[in-house]
């Protein structure tokens, strides 16, 4: 056996809220980028196509039944969320194929016919080098006020897939508090975990340190960027954004982690920026010596253990 070592990238930047395709066109600029410089694992924030809906926990109104401007505003978010296949999924795919880049990217996924049609999700893509889409996945819960917005995922890409011969796997944001969907990704081998958040504060920083203490991987903890004034007009943000259009409603803290818990790049705040590091993947193993979470430390003998990784 030997081991492999993987370039990564961390895309932290602001989507065009509310704005598919010029969302998109940024997407291209930044795999682009990540290509020139020989990036072979690209992964962007929570559902940053096209925005995640920070305005919900910043503004007022937003619960009130059968209120119009939170209407207009789903409206909007109908319009510039992706159906998966769709075009965008093709051409997301067909950039990996180009530059043999592992590309992992939160989405908001639109289902326009079949079970589900009429619903919103907050899914996660991950494609192979060879430009497959390996995993899709939905958000099991949304969290809190998401579920004003999202519906209930499932286990289907609740899986690590390969990519350059490194095993990847993901979760989206709270589901990093869900004991049984990390023993999930922990047994589906995982060298390498991305978290996905909008704003990797103080606690998600905590969930994602513990993730890969306890799974013995490296994770990709990523955020974004979104001033004030990506809020759409409808919305009415509190007296602590209201006229001060620059200020961040997310702030970022995209970071590396290793395996024994410990930063390799720290979190980096407020400002848009990619994030790169070269992840040596013999030290993961070298760490499950003391731990493997999935191997005899989990005592299968003990403990049973199942997963409906099936779509709804």
């Amino acid at each position: 056996m030997k081991f492999s070592k993987i370039k990564v990238g961390l895309a932290q930047y602001a989507p065009v809220h509310f704005n598919k395709e010029a969302t998109f066109q940024k997407l291209r600029g930044i795999i682009n980028n990540a290509a020139s410089q020989q990036i072979k694992l690209l992964t962007i924030g929570e559902t940053w196509l096209s925005g995640y809906p920070a305005w919900l926990d910043s503004s007022d109104g937003i619960g009130h039944w059968d209120a119009p401007h939170m209407k207009k505003v789903y409206i909007k978010m109908m319009e510039s969320s992706i159906t998966v296949p769709g075009p965008e999924t093709m051409e997301i795919g067909k950039l990996a194929r180009q530059h043999a880049m592992g590309i992992v990217i939160g989405i908001n996924e639109r289902v326009d016919k079949g079970p589900g049609n009429g619903t919103i999700y907050n899914s996660v893509l991950i494609f192979n080098e060879h430009g497959t889409l390996a995993v899709h996945h939905r958000k099991l819960m949304p969290t809190f006020t998401e579920k004003l917005l999202y519906g209930v995922g499932d286990g289907q890409g609740l899986e690590a897939t390969a990519i350059h011969g490194v095993r990847i796997g993901a979760l989206i944001c709270w589901e990093h508090w869900m004991p049984l969907a990390r023993q999930a990704m922990h047994n589906s081998g995982e060298d390498i975990h991305i978290a996905l958040w909008p704003n990797v504060h103080e606690m998600l920083q905590l969930a994602s340190r513990h993730y890969a203490f306890e799974g013995r991987s490296y994770v990709l903890a990523v955020g974004q960027i979104m001033k004030a004034s990506d809020v759409p007009e409808e919305i009415e943000l509190t007296k602590e954004f209201k006229g001060q259009p620059d200020k961040l409603l997310l702030k970022g803290g995209s970071c590396i982690i290793g395996p024994d818990g410990k930063y390799i790049i720290e979190p980096i705040f407020e400002k848009e920026k990619l994030l790169i590091a070269e992840l040596d993947i013999s030290k993961v193993y070298g760490e499950r010596m003391a731990m493997d979470t999935s191997g005899h430390y989990s005592r299968p003998d003990v403990f049973k253990f199942k997963v409906k990784n099936k779509k709804l």
